[in-house]
């Protein structure tokens, strides 16, 4: 993305308080579930979506690591907790692989 001219900054949830978030103009989040066993997301995504102020009408993508049996579940709860302050998920996927994760990320802003 990059290469194409776009400014990327990785923000770790479990570290950062979503502060930043509100200066860029597009959001992709990248989480994987919380356990194997359930569509359940990291309790820090939520956290540090609702710390941001002003994400309503930030467009934004939401993807998934897959690695759970409930993958689409997780998936869904990522663009749940996000749509709940007010962001829109224009384009969601589960990340199959790190070619894979590249390959969508350079289709991004494309």
């Amino acid at each position: 993305m990059e290469a194409m001219g776009h400014r990327v900054d990785i923000m770790d949830a479990w570290t950062e308080d979503g502060a930043r978030l509100p200066g860029y103009e597009y959001i992709a989040v990248a989480a994987e579930a919380a356990s194997f066993f359930s569509g359940k997301i990291p309790d820090a995504l939520p956290k540090v979506l609702s710390a941001a102020s002003s994400l309503s009408g930030k467009k934004s993508a939401a993807f998934l690591k897959k690695g759970s049996m409930f993958n689409n579940k997780a998936l869904s709860n990522i663009m749940r907790a996000m749509e709940k302050e007010g962001m829109v998920v224009n384009w969601s996927d589960i990340l199959l692989n790190a070619p894979h994760a590249e390959a969508l990320g350079k289709r991004i802003g494309a």
